[in-house]
């Protein structure tokens, strides 16, 4: 056996800051630039482009994309740690290329709706990336370029509203596919030229088994809850992809239990280091999820309505707002690389985050009447966010070897593409039951057809959902060992170890 090369563990490796690890690292962060930018993108074009394909099915163009990139990230993690974590990271980029080249050019809705889920492959680049950069930057820089790395999505939110308004006004909402194009074109050659290939190689078959049942048990529960609210909650389609979905996760969780070489390790799974850490990594996601998604909502609605809230913005006033998430956002990350690198515990950052993300939330929850103390209390939301989103790779390197980093932070992966899908499912389903406002019949006319507006109750209902989320992200943190150690290879892969280069 020959045994994985670690980080900076040679003597040929330089223990500092190059011009191409600097340009490495920029690619790398602003290609999960991309992933951020496609929600705010959506949500920004979405008006033109429902009525561009007369459609009310507005959310298959989030559903999509978040179903594919759960569904794939197992399978793309399995074959990252068996061929090459920067050649899986390449073909991932190319797909969600080919998406949007898809969506730009789509006739139809439903062409569009492909195009979008092909972009999904977008999602296991989160992974990927940090898992790459944890075996092929020296040591020394690892923390904190993995923390600027997963920190630097929310700094995006500083210029994607006046971006995304500019090409919209502009040139129409294919604009926002065209530059998604471009910029995976761009960015996808600078990795191939600057970042180099991981040596970690894991021998293993491939498990089209478990691909099958884990994927189709995750899209089955992703497409339920995603549309229950809309189809019924009791309606037999709804149940059907519900609990189809669930018998299939079962029969994955068997199948791993059984087989010798499975898509994911059930017994690394089940050490609290990872259990804890994936399960933080959704809730912390949710939270961000479904705070981005309610911050436009109220503050673009007018507040000449008095409904208590609004400040009646347009897509480029909502930067206001987010521009302090983002920069925080980016804060935060850059603290836990600064605290990791100097031996701090990523359990106590990632509490840290949660702490701050429910406190923002909290506090929105009772007061979302106020310019500044909005601004105020999403800042808290985007500095939790920092520290989470650089916490969570940071503690799966830490419990997790080399070889199975890629396979094991897939669930994480998973675990951040469908708790923000569900969790605003379950808040907008808390309002719409219960706190749409009741206007004038004149005041509704004067509104675009089908708008629904919300109490300031029910704002406070979803932003404490949110804040439970956090409680929730805090628990598991907590739930961490106070010092975590790297989970031993299972026999099976690590007779199979083979370095490559």
């Amino acid at each position: 056996m020959v045994s994985p090369s670690l980080p900076g563990s040679t003597g040929d490796v330089d223990q500092r800051w190059t011009p191409r690890l600097v340009i490495s690292l920029l690619s790398i962060v602003l290609l999960l630039e991309m992933l951020a930018i496609s929600y705010i993108m959506i949500a920004t074009a979405l008006p033109s482009i429902a009525a561009h394909y007369q459609t009310t099915q507005g959310a298959w163009l989030l559903t999509s994309f978040l179903l594919l990139g759960a569904v794939a990230a197992p399978l793309v993690g399995k074959l990252a740690d068996m061929h090459g974590k920067r050649k899986m990271l390449l073909v991932c980029v190319a797909l969600a290329l080919v998406g949007s080249l898809v969506s730009a050019v789509a006739p139809s809705y439903g062409v569009l709706i492909v195009g979008r889920a092909l972009t999904g492959f977008l999602v296991p680049c989160l992974f990927l990336s940090y898992s790459l950069i944890r075996d092929v930057f020296p040591a020394k820089t690892v923390a904190l370029a993995v923390s600027i790395a997963t920190s630097g999505m929310g700094i995006i939110a500083i210029p994607a509203p006046y971006i995304t308004g500019w090409l919209v006004d502009g040139w129409g909402f294919r604009s926002i596919f065209w530059f998604a194009v471009i910029a995976l074109v761009v960015l996808g050659g600078l990795i191939f030229a600057t970042t180099k290939e991981s040596s970690v190689r894991v021998r293993s078959r491939l498990d089209l088994v478990g691909a099958v049942l884990l994927g189709a048990g995750v899209a089955g529960i992703l497409v339920g809850v995603s549309f229950g609210p809309t189809w019924g909650w009791s309606a037999g389609s709804t149940l059907g992809f519900l609990l189809g979905g669930i018998v299939l996760v079962v029969a994955w969780l068997v199948s791993a239990s059984v087989i010798a070489e499975p898509l994911i390790d059930i017994k690394v799974l089940r050490e609290r280091s990872v259990a804890f850490t994936v399960t933080a990594a959704g809730f912390m996601y949710g939270v961000s999820g479904l705070f981005t998604m309610l911050l436009p909502m109220l503050v673009m609605t007018p507040g000449m309505l008095g409904l208590g809230y609004g400040f009646g913005v347009d897509a480029k006033g909502t930067a206001l707002f987010q521009t302090p998430i983002g920069l925080f956002t980016m804060i935060g990350g850059v603290i836990v690389g600064v605290l990791v690198g100097r031996d701090a515990r990523p359990r106590m950052t990632l509490a840290a985050g949660a702490v701050s993300a429910g406190l923002g939330c909290g506090l929105a929850a009772f007061s979302h009447d106020s310019k500044g103390l909005l601004i105020v209390f999403g800042s808290l939301v985007g500095l939790g966010m920092g520290l989470g989103y650089a916490s969570i790779p940071n503690l799966l390197i830490e419990a997790v070897p080399p070889q199975l980093q890629a396979s094991t932070a897939s669930i994480a992966g998973v675990f951040q593409s469908v708790f923000p899908a569900v969790l605003p499912v379950i808040a907008f389903t808390v309002m719409n039951n219960s706190y749409i406002a009741q206007l004038p019949p004149q005041v509704m006319q004067a509104l675009p057809p089908g708008t629904v507006m919300y109490t300031s109750d029910g704002f406070k209902a979803a932003y404490l959902i949110a804040a439970a989320a956090a409680v929730a992200c805090l628990l598991a943190a907590l739930a961490l060992p106070a010092r975590i150690r790297q989970i031993g290879s299972p026999e099976s892969v690590d007779d199979e170890i083979v370095t490559v280069g």
